[in-house]
């Protein structure tokens, strides 16, 4: 298996992720043969992620008016192994670097046969949503993710 270029070592990398949560694949996500559409997993990411940032409490409350709020800046998926109706994908959701205002996080799809069927990565960045500026990650932040970080860069 070719692996993505923000993967060097599968095992290393698949053995860092320490959340996970669960998502059944529904017919309204798959094709006319029952194999899931290419859109869904930025849906179940989504869903990944929000959880995560709620675990964490890295945001506070995302539904009340906030100072500064996550965005998603680029979002990539590599299809590994197909995915049909009625699996069950756990996504992990990782950490993989800091920045300023932004993070990039890696992402991992396993179905209930433990085999490897998604890798992603993604930037979400930091921002003020009146202004739509970056704003820096303060400390408080960088150590709540630094708890489910591989690398940091501080």
């Amino acid at each position: 298996m070719r692996l993505p270029n923000y993967i060097q070592d599968l095992t290393e990398w698949r053995s860092s992720f320490k959340f996970s949560t669960s998502v059944e694949i529904r017919f309204s996500e798959t094709d006319m043969f029952g194999h899931m559409n290419n859109v869904s997993p930025f849906i179940y990411f989504e869903e990944a992620r929000i959880k995560f940032f709620d675990k964490i409490d890295l945001f506070g409350n995302l539904a009340e008016a906030q100072a500064k709020v996550p965005v998603v800046g680029d979002l990539q998926c590599d299809y590994i192994k197909q995915v049909f109706f009625g699996d069950t994908l756990s996504i992990y959701v990782k950490v993989a670097e800091i920045g300023n205002s932004s993070i990039d996080i890696h992402y991992m799809g396993i179905n209930q046969n433990n085999d490897l069927c998604l890798t992603a990565r993604g930037k979400v960045i930091q921002i003020n949503p009146k202004t739509g500026k970056p704003v820096p990650i303060n400390d408080q932040q960088r150590e709540k993710l630094n708890l489910y970080s591989e690398s940091v860069n501080m």
